[in-house]
């Protein structure tokens, strides 16, 4: 019996058909970076997501940190993050020479914790990044609110997040910034790394693409410092202008999948994630289970590929001998022991599906035996 595997690329006949026929255009045009394909690209992304600008950035890493620097966060500067999604914004903090400073998470969310924020601000941060883990919008209005109160700009890690939305806003838009990755595994993969920073503020738009290419406002005129060399090539830009008109189906069919999951396990004893709506792309579909290493043993004997997403804090890794966190981060501590995430992505078959569900049942039914 072949595993079902944790994602697999869409194996749609006519997509592909366009992915090989924008390849040979981009060959063939002989322009490689920063050319049509990207321009048309920003444009039609920050369309799609509601943003007034899109400016498009060689990893969704980069853009987070390229983003901190437009928002003027320097060396020494402290900025408000969670440990619990995979030490991606914390590289980016780490980059600049700035502290992070951790929140704990929401129970049910995993997102962070809007509750936690008078404890991170009375620490003075330069600014808070949000992610919106596992696809799921965090508490961002009451975030940015609150954030604003006090001056401190909000920069949203929408790399799980592509498409997400609370009635006409989509990820990304709430607050000064939002960062995504086109890492081809995200929900608007490329065919290799990329990222983009969508925003409303044009003199924030202008600062980000300055920063992307050196610092320069023309060629070999460094006026930003901080700059460096972090660009979308054009061969990524048509793949993601190929892919872009799926976003909305793709996402739809995640939410489907994630939704009968949650059906068919609400009796079980494991943390299911919140009902799927409009505001959730179901990027992971993770889980909480008290046995993890169990569990994930048993689903790899009836071929189900998991992971933990993510396994280590990060005001726990090996690499940083001492973090500044608000509190104990006791939500974020006892998830990153159990969370697990399952297949579900676009083209998991109905029988797949079905398999991953008797898996699951398979271990609890054991357990119980």
């Amino acid at each position: 019996m072949k595993e079902i595997p944790l994602y697999r690329h869409p194996t749609d006949a006519a997509l592909h058909s366009q992915i090989r026929d924008v390849v040979l255009q981009v060959v063939d045009s002989k322009w490689y970076v920063l050319g049509e394909q990207v321009s048309s690209f920003e444009r039609e992304y920050a369309e799609a997501m509601g943003a007034a600008h899109c400016v498009s950035v060689g990893n969704g890493t980069d853009a987070l940190e390229i983003a901190l620097r437009a928002a003027g966060v320097d060396a020494g500067d402290r900025v408000g993050l969670v440990a619990n999604a995979g030490f991606y914004g914390s590289t980016a903090v780490r980059s600049i020479g700035a502290e992070p400073v951790y929140v704990d998470v929401c129970e049910t969310s995993l997102n962070l914790d809007a509750g936690q924020l008078g404890g991170l601000l009375a620490l003075k941060p330069k600014a808070i990044i949000v992610t919106h883990l596992y696809g799921r919008l965090a508490d961002i209005e009451e975030i940015v609110a609150v954030a604003a109160r006090q001056g401190v700009p909000v920069i949203e890690d929408c790399a799980q997040s592509h498409g997400a939305r609370r009635g006409s806003k989509f990820a990304g838009t709430f607050g000064l910034a939002g960062c995504f990755s086109f890492y081809p595994t995200k929900n608007l993969g490329a065919i290799g790394d990329g990222g983009a920073v969508v925003t409303g503020d044009p003199q924030f738009a202008q600062k980000v693409m300055r920063l992307r290419q050196y610092g320069w406002s023309s060629k070999y005129q460094n006026v930003v410092a901080g700059g460096r060399n972090s660009r979308l090539d054009e061969l990524q830009a048509a793949v993601l202008r190929v892919k872009l008109p799926y976003l909305g189906a793709w996402n739809e069919a995640r939410r489907h999948i994630a939704s009968r999951y949650n059906s068919a396990f609400v009796d079980l004893p494991m943390q299911c994630p919140p009902h799927f709506d409009e505001s959730s792309v179901a990027h992971l579909y993770a889980v909480r289970v008290a046995d993890r290493d169990g569990f994930r043993h048993c689903l790899k004997a009836d071929r189900v590929a998991t992971d933990a997403h993510y396994p280590v804090p990060d005001h726990r890794q090996a690499a940083y001998a001492s973090c500044l966190t608000v509190g104990e981060l006791a939500v974020t501590e006892a998830a990153c022991e159990t969370v697990l995430s399952l297949p579900c992505f676009p083209g998991l078959a109905d029988d797949e599906v079905d398999r991953v569900i008797s898996a699951v049942k398979h271990y609890f039914d054991r357990e119980r035996a």
